[in-house]
């Protein structure tokens, strides 16, 4: 990719200090972009993050705020546009993952999931869109996941969160394309991240003898798929759900 593809854009990712979050930050702000690390705990992580953008000659920020909270949210767009400039670029990528079969699924886990993985891409999206729609450009990509697309019987809140992402990301791509703002969502597989650091070895191995690609993802796999969308590369893709998964979604 061209190193300047994304040159003076301001971008928000958020849950942008680890894992494809990371990936993505680092991705975009390769591209020349200005990144908004947002971060709901692990200030640490996020401020790592701007460190290596910064070394590297970008610029970019870390802001704190739970995406889950309509108020924080709002803080978290001025925060960034007092700092950086409005936001052309979001990323939803924030997101919380409980698997546990349907008789540990909880009200509590059901209404944390939705809050974080559907409400707060919401949230982003129209404390943001106003703007975009004033200055005839955005670029959204929301993160949602193969469990939106497959069933998923240890992780049905989940599942259903993500389901919900993509038919948010199809309305929304046909309701703002009239102001060239383009709305589109990655599905990722399973992705080598921390998320799945309490998984055993012996359900990794399974997970991966069951890929066709016989492989967990990377994060930086999943970052070029999402940098795609946002720049112009993609100047003819909206409401779509790029599936990134090593053949998984192709299995029965």
């Amino acid at each position: 990719m061209n190193n300047t593809q994304l040159t003076d854009r301001v971008a928000l990712v958020t849950g942008g200090s680890r894992g494809i979050g990371r990936a993505i930050s680092l991705k975009i702000a390769s591209l020349g972009a200005k990144v908004a690390v947002n971060y709901h705990s692990n200030g640490s992580a996020a401020h790592e993050v701007v460190r290596h953008i910064e070394n590297d000659g970008g610029v970019a920020i870390a802001v704190q705020a739970d995406v889950a909270n309509e108020e924080e949210v709002q803080r978290l767009v001025a925060e960034v546009e007092s700092q950086l400039g409005p936001v052309d670029l979001l990323v939803n990528n924030a997101g919380i993952f409980y698997p546990v079969p349907h008789d540990q699924t909880t009200a509590e886990i059901w209404k944390r999931e939705q809050a974080v993985n559907l409400d707060g891409p919401f949230y982003t999206t129209w404390a943001v869109k106003e703007g975009m729609i004033e200055r005839n450009f955005g670029r959204i990509v929301n993160v949602a996941s193969i469990a939106g697309l497959r069933a998923r019987p240890r992780c049905i809140s989940y599942s259903t969160t993500k389901a919900g992402l993509i038919g948010f990301t199809r309305s929304c791509a046909e309701a703002f394309a009239p102001h060239n703002i383009r709305v589109n969502a990655v599905a990722p597989g399973l992705v080598d991240t921390d998320i799945i650091d309490d998984v055993s070895e012996e359900a990794k191995q399974a997970l991966i003898d069951s890929t066709p690609i016989s492989r967990f993802g990377k994060p930086e796999e999943i970052a070029e798929v999402v940098a795609f969308l946002l720049t112009e590369q993609s100047s003819f893709v909206t409401g779509q759900t790029y599936v990134a998964d090593g053949g998984r979604v192709t299995l029965p």
